[in-house]
């Protein structure tokens, strides 16, 4: 075999080594870092501009705060029990002092404090007389601000008539609504910093 045969082939392999070196190495790179995968386009690496929108989502929040750890069904984890505060319910202008045991007289909310506390892994259950809790929907977000200077947002999953309750999901961070024969199951779906 001649000598430009063999030169062509060195160097085709050695170009090949250096860029799937690069490619490895640019992978874990941080952002801004160049890299063979940032030089060409996404098209000539076939990739259809994927691994560029994945990079972009990663990043994107590298400077924001953490949001809370979601499930699939769009539940947040379990917060650490802590004493609640109020009950809020911003789509029926609902905003009470949420005290522990039984409410006392009409337009107060009590918590059961035998059970989990709002937030907390476990259905927490609170009790609320005169609320008009057949007046919400599903998709609406029901926050307790609690003693950790965090708020536990719920999202309404269930509106209940006649007192009728949903079976408990253990390890789920619930909420159980009660008014009069009205019952409502929400989720936990993120806390908020309160200050």
């Amino acid at each position: 075999m001649s000598r430009a045969p063999w030169a062509v082939a060195a160097l085709t392999v050695t170009l090949l080594c250096t860029g799937l070196g690069l490619l490895h190495g640019g992978e874990g790179a941080e952002p801004g870092t160049s890299g063979i995968a940032d030089a060409l386009p996404s098209r000539a690496l076939g990739l259809s501009g994927h691994r560029r929108l994945v990079r972009e989502l990663e990043h994107s929040g590298t400077h924001s705060h953490t949001p809370a750890r979601r499930s699939r069904t769009g539940a947040a984890g379990p917060l650490r029990a802590s004493r609640p505060l109020r009950l809020r319910i911003p789509s029926l202008g609902v905003d009470l002092p949420l005290a522990e045991g039984a409410p006392a007289g009409e337009d107060a909310a009590g918590w059961d404090a035998a059970g989990p506390a709002p937030g907390s892994a476990g259905t927490a259950v609170v009790t609320g007389n005169g609320l008009p809790l057949a007046e919400l929907r599903r998709g609406r977000t029901v926050e307790i601000p609690r003693a950790d200077h965090r708020t536990a947002v719920f999202t309404v999953e269930r509106v209940s008539p006649y007192g009728v309750t949903a079976p408990d999901r253990g390890g789920r961070a619930r909420l159980r609504l009660v008014s009069g024969e009205t019952s409502v199951l929400a989720r936990l779906t993120g806390p908020l910093r309160t200050g």
